[in-house]
């Protein structure tokens, strides 16, 4: 921190002094030293910005804004938190802030939406993973840095916003009025699917994601008489959050074994992860749902249950996140969010820029159960013919599902097929 702190200020020092021979220093051959040619190049722009630019600068606007271009330069996720962004980052870790409920980055110079928070504006606006927004109020978000979109979209709430948009398959833009609201971010959603089929919902990973899903787990297995024949975990649209949270997470299901790694350049980058005795499923099959909007942390759970082979991933592509970052306070009320090392699965995987991909792909679709045809003919629908000696057994053999399985394939094609997916390994373990 020293080091970089002392740079920094000789920066500043060579950028308001004239330069001489006397500045250069030697250095280790690994330590190039600051390079005098681009210091130079520096204190002219710096000098003529502040002489020639249409209205005054002063000199903290031009150091702040050559801070921010130093972080922002780097990669999308790195960055500098003024007072007022440090602020709203410790109000999002809380669990609850003001806004529109969506998770952004920067891609091609648009602001993209990594995923839409459940339950929040946005979702229910309609927005969706992949969405580029082109327009903040009638105003480009082109060329707009990624804390000053979040600055606009953030907000009293009960105002609204209209966000433009660009999606993938559309002709034209679409365009959302969104209100803004207090965004209660609950992590964990549960219920059964049908007898035996648990479902769980992690929307992100906050520290307590963990202790919340176990507790749900619980809940389920004591309702279905004190085990599951398989759990559906839903991590689609989930942009990540705590790695603690997701080491915890997988660790739920995992014996043993290494969860995740991560490596970069500084002391204290390097670590390593790994399981703990006691699968909270007691090996019962595990699917987990994934998509274009899981990032992060959600990778790290995928990445991890997918090496091990306990659990099959299904979906789509993931966003592929492979990086750390880390918040350093440079004061009480000013940080820098800093890209400090990559990420890897047990088996030695970088899922940057790459993401993770799903053992079983499914498209992108929606489906609709046809209406039964006339010409739809059956033995039981032919004249006189022979009764079935056991239809009443067999009726309540084949009664086990409900109604509710055409409701779940219309609403939910994904979940529908991890379902039958589970329910096909559980028929088959027991033979």
């Amino acid at each position: 921190m020293s080091k970089w702190t002392n740079r920094f200020i000789l920066w500043g020092c060579l950028a308001l002094l004239p330069f001489s021979a006397s500045f250069v220093r030697e250095t280790p051959a690994e330590d190039k030293g600051l390079p005098l040619k681009e210091l130079r190049i520096f204190a002219e722009v710096f000098g003529r910005v502040q002489q020639d630019y249409v209205e005054p600068v002063t000199d903290r606007e031009l150091l702040d804004h050559a801070i921010r271009g130093m972080l922002e330069g780097l990669d999308p996720h790195s960055a500098y938190l003024d007072e007022e962004h440090f602020k709203e980052l410790q109000e999002g870790t809380s669990g609850e802030f003001g806004g529109l409920g969506i998770e952004v980055g920067v891609e091609d110079g648009f602001i993209k939406v990594i995923s839409p928070i459940d339950d929040t504006p946005a979702q229910k606006a309609g927005i969706q993973a992949g969405d580029l927004i082109i327009r903040l109020n009638g105003k480009p978000a082109k060329g707009m840095s990624l804390s000053e979109a979040v600055k606009i979209m953030r907000g009293k709430p009960g105002t609204s916003i209209k966000l433009t948009v660009q999606r993938s398959g559309e002709h034209k833009p679409l365009e959302f009025d969104i209100t803004r609201a207090v965004i209660k971010q609950a992590s964990v959603k549960s219920r059964m699917l049908e007898p035996g089929f648990a479902y769980v919902r992690l929307a992100q990973f906050q520290a307590p994601t963990a202790d919340d899903m176990l507790r749900a787990i619980r809940a389920l297995q004591k309702k279905s008489g004190g085990s599951l024949k398989g759990l559906v975990l839903d991590l689609r649209n989930n942009p990540g959050g705590v790695l603690q949270g997701a080491v915890a997470v997988s660790d739920a299901f995992l014996e043993k074994g290494l969860i995740v790694y991560t490596q970069g350049r500084g002391e204290g980058s390097a670590l390593k992860f790994n399981a703990r005795p006691g699968d909270v499923l007691n090996g019962a099959p595990l699917v987990v749902l994934v998509n274009e909007g899981s990032a992060s942390a959600s990778e790290i759970v995928a990445g991890a249950l997918q090496d091990h082979k306990r659990a099959v991933i299904m979906g789509r592509t993931t966003f592929g996140k492979g990086s750390v970052q880390t918040i350093v306070p440079i004061s009480s009320k000013i940080a820098i969010k800093l890209t400090t090392a990559r990420y890897y699965t047990p088996s030695g995987r970088s899922i940057q820029a790459e993401g993770i991909q799903p053992d079983i792909e499914l498209s992108k679709v929606k489906l609709k159960e046809l209406k039964k045809s006339l010409l739809q003919v059956k033995e039981a629908d032919l004249a006189d013919h022979l009764a079935n000696p056991d239809k009443k057994k067999q009726k309540k053999k084949n009664g086990r599902q409900g109604n509710g399985g055409k409701k779940l394939l219309e609403e939910d094609y994904e979940l529908n097929e991890a379902l039958n997916l589970l329910k096909g390994i559980s028929i088959f373990s027991k033979r």
